[in-house]
This record gives C-alpha cells, sequence and structure tokens, in this order.
C-alpha cells in the first residue's frame, strides 16, 4: 500500500488529508506542520472518525519531524501564507518563495523519489521554483490548480443549467490566477452536448467571468482562501496517481515546447499515473484560445522573474 504525506496542517491540508483517508487508497497520511501539536490533533481527530466514517487509513501527525515523511510516494505542499482579502497571488512569493524551498528540500531528503503535488501559492510560480531549483524531473512535480479552477467552472456551469456535476466535461487551462486561467467553453459538455447549444453567448461569458474569480470570491465571503476544494482537488490527484488510473486532468506542469512553449510550469490537460504526470494532452485551440494561452503565459513568466530578484 501507498504513503501519503500532507504539508501544512492549516485548513487546506487538513481538508486534504482527511479526504485521502476516507478515500482509502493508502494505507499511511502523514500530516506535518511547523506548530506545535496542530498536525498531532487534526491527525488524531480525523483517525476517531475511522470507525464511524469506516476507513483504514492510518493517520499520524508531527510537527516538523521530516523522518515520520519518509518513503512517501506523493507529498501535498500546502505550506505558506494564505491569501488575504485584497490581496494578490503575485505578492504572495516573497514569503511562499522561502518556506517552499525548504519543505520542498526536507521531504527530498526524505522522500527522494516522492511525487510532489503542490497546492502553495502563487501556484504556477511555485511549481516552477521547486521544479527548477531541485531539479525535480517534470513528470514528478504537479501544481493541482487547473483541477480546482476545472471543478468551479462545472460549478457554475451545474448551477446554470440545473444539472448534476458529474455528467459535466469542462476543463480551465492556463495560469492559475485571477487573470490568467482560461475556461475552454468551446469543449465544454453535459453528456456529450455542447453547453454553447444549452446556454445563452451572454450568460456563458458570465460563468466564465465568475469561474475567473472564484478563489477571490470565496476570499472575499470567508476573509481567507478556500480548502474544501482545494484540498478535495489534490487528493483526486494523489488518488489518481497512486491508484494509477490515467485520468486526463487539468494540472500544472512543465512544457517544453507542447501548446510552443517552453520555460515554464502552468495549467494544461495531462495524463496522471503512477509515475505522476505521464503524458501532456495537446488539445487543439483555436487562434483565440492560443492567444489567451500565450498571453497567460506572459503573465505567469512576469510572476517567475520575481524570484531572480529574491
Amino acid at each position: 500500500m501507498a504513503k501519503v504525506t500532507v504539508v501544512g496542517a492549516g485548513a487546506v491540508g487538513a481538508t486534504c488529508a482527511d479526504v485521502v483517508a476516507k478515500k482509502g487508497f493508502c494505507n499511511e497520511v502523514v500530516l506535518l506542520d511547523i506548530k506545535e501539536g496542530l498536525a498531532e490533533g487534526k491527525a488524531l481527530d480525523m483517525f476517531q472518525t475511522a470507525s464511524i466514517l469506516g476507513f483504514d487509513s492510518r493517520l499520524v501527525g508531527s510537527t516538523n519531524d521530516y523522518s515520520k515523511t519518509a518513503n512517501s510516494d506523493v507529498v501535498v505542499i500546502t505550506s505558506g501564507l494564505p491569501r488575504k482579502p485584497g490581496m494578490t497571488r503575485e505578492e504572495l512569493i516573497s514569503v511562499n518563495a522561502g518556506i517552499v524551498k525548504s519543505v520542498t528540500e526536507n521531504i527530498l531528503a526524505h522522500s527522494p523519489n516522492a511525487i510532489i503535488v503542490m497546492i502553495s501559492n502563487p501556484l504556477d510560480t511555485m511549481t516552477y521554483l521547486a521544479h527548477t531549483a531541485f531539479n525535480i524531473p517534470r513528470n514528478r512535480i504537479i501544481g493541482m490548480g487547473g483541477l480546482l479552477d476545472s471543478a468551479r467552472f462545472k460549478c457554475y456551469l451545474a448551477l446554470e443549467l440545473n444539472c448534476s456535476p458529474k455528467d459535466l466535461q469542462a476543463n480551465v487551462i492556463g495560469g492559475h490566477g485571477d487573470t490568467t486561467m482560461i475556461p475552454l467553453t468551446r469543449y465544454a459538455s453535459l453528456s456529450g452536448i455542447p453547453v454553447s447549444q444549452l446556454i445563452s453567448p451572454e450568460r456563458l461569458q458570465q460563468i466564465v467571468s465568475d469561474t475567473m474569480v472564484g478563489g477571490a470570491t470565496l476570499t472575499k465571503l470567508i476573509g481567507t482562501s478556500a480548502w474544501y476544494a482545494p484540498g478535495a482537488a489534490a487528493a483526486t490527484v494523489a488518488e489518481a496517481i497512486i491508484m494509477d488510473q490515467k485520468k486526463i486532468i487539468p494540472c500544472c506542469t512543465s512544457l517544453n515546447g507542447e501548446y510552443g512553449l517552453n520555460d515554464i510550469c502552468i495549467g494544461v490537460p495531462v495524463v496522471l499515473g503512477r509515475n505522476g504526470m505521464e503524458r501532456i494532452v495537446e488539445i487543439d485551440l483555436n487562434d483565440e484560445e492560443k492567444t489567451l494561452l500565450n498571453k497567460s503565459a506572459d503573465a505567469v513568466r512576469n510572476m517567475n522573474d520575481v524570484l531572480k530578484t529574491m
């Protein structure tokens, strides 16, 4: 059986660990945090639900003891300052870059072959940082932003269509940011029926706009970053990897010429399996979609350039 570590026992990390345990695809879940007793307490609380909910995954909490994470198959990194109301993801770079580098270094020291799933914001830049600073092969470093953004896209489509979200196919590519993500309306469908045949162009454009500010909307409502959907998204990425599901999921990954882009980590559809990111799926984009993706890539590169000044 497999082992999953979640670094950061805040709302996102705890939710991720909880979903991983309940899904039951690994026998050990380690939750680690720098705050004394936080991870231990949350892990114990979660494990006390095992007999109630009927799962067998063992949960272990750790206060900054990375030895307990040894030999993890997948590590989810949530560490960092959460986004506050009015704060952009870009403003998080200076603080979170140092945290992510420290966490990644400690993780690799104990699990050199682990596949890393990045949640820390700004997600595309933190994924790029971990990939380049530690020379991690691109199949083993994945940002979960595309799955989260796609889930928000499906949420708004389901509300508009009054349908089951499970019947929707809808992907978001590009950067994981309020102005950089690209909901692909042309490819969105409900049980094979294009949503463009079911929703007016005006309403569909509003859904795109709502999706793009989905994170900011929640931050404004609850006063901090969201956690249920981000945690569940990371758990789903971990499940696809460990269970070798070969699922096509939009994720932030390093591009080497795909979509005409190089030296960047950005969201595109990928196949996830036991080796991590096993294949990049290059879908046919029209001229407008290509322009939007290139514009998104420019914005992500501008954030990445901040790393050079640190």
